[in-house]
């Protein structure tokens, strides 16, 4: 995301991090554009600076729209070419 680099198995932790506590209840459910998963205990240690800035959530949305189960990890990635 920019600058920022993360490997994939990571990413796909975030994803089940941010998958699991947005659908506990549906009156509770927070936005996934507001929704950060820094307070969570088990976010990988490579996402703790990211909870330090201001665009955090947004960061975090787009590494989570990364590895979407609908979309092959080669071409989820903006840097990659070629599955289409």
């Amino acid at each position: 995301d920019g600058d920022l680099k993360f490997p994939l198995e990571s990413v796909k932790k975030l994803k089940e991090l941010m998958d699991g506590n947005t659908h506990i209840n549906p009156r509770m459910m927070v936005p996934m554009a507001t929704y950060s998963p820094c307070q969570e205990k088990h976010l990988p240690e490579e996402f703790r600076p990211v909870c330090k800035r201001e665009d955090a959530p947004m960061i975090f949305r787009r590494l989570s729209l990364a590895v979407e189960d609908d979309l092959c990890e080669i071409c989820a990635n903006a840097a990659c070419a070629g599955c289409f």
